[in-house]
């Protein structure tokens, strides 16, 4: 078993506090969220874009992982995973998460879309999400 983390702390209201945001890695330190940048646009991160960084990656190591069982090295995947949040009644739900991937593979164009959609189906965070997870993806 493995097991990674992850941390926030929030301190204020919804609309005027802050928070930050870590990982057990460092690789985030304190980094900066709060309401302005989850519904305002504004600079910093928020929880559905380090979902869809999460998803992305995710998905990358899983499709480079079923193309190697194929015999098939990619020179390049790269991945972006958009994730909608909708407001829903009193609330906001993430209704869908699309990913765009470009696969660059020395190998048949229907071979790599079929190993593809096994990835998005088959890759642990697609697995979490309960919205839909939908998929373009493009060759060369």
């Amino acid at each position: 078993m493995i097991v990674k983390s992850g941390s926030a702390e929030w301190t204020g209201s919804l609309k005027e506090g802050k928070g930050t945001v870590s990982t057990q890695s460092g690789a985030l330190d304190a980094q900066p969220y709060g309401f302005n940048t989850r519904f305002e646009d504004q600079p910093g991160t928020n929880p559905e874009e380090l979902l869809g960084a999460a998803h992305a990656a995710c998905f990358s190591m899983a499709l480079s992982n079923l193309l190697g069982a194929e015999g098939i090295t990619p020179g390049r995947i790269e991945t972006t995973s958009k994730v909608t949040l909708e407001k829903k009644g009193e609330g906001f739900e993430i209704t869908r998460v699309h990913l765009v991937t470009q696969i660059v593979a020395d190998a048949e164009e229907s071979v790599l879309m079929e190993v593809a959609q096994k990835a998005k189906t088959g890759c642990p965070v697609s697995k979490l999400f309960n919205a839909e997870v939908t998929m373009d993806a493009t060759i060369g």
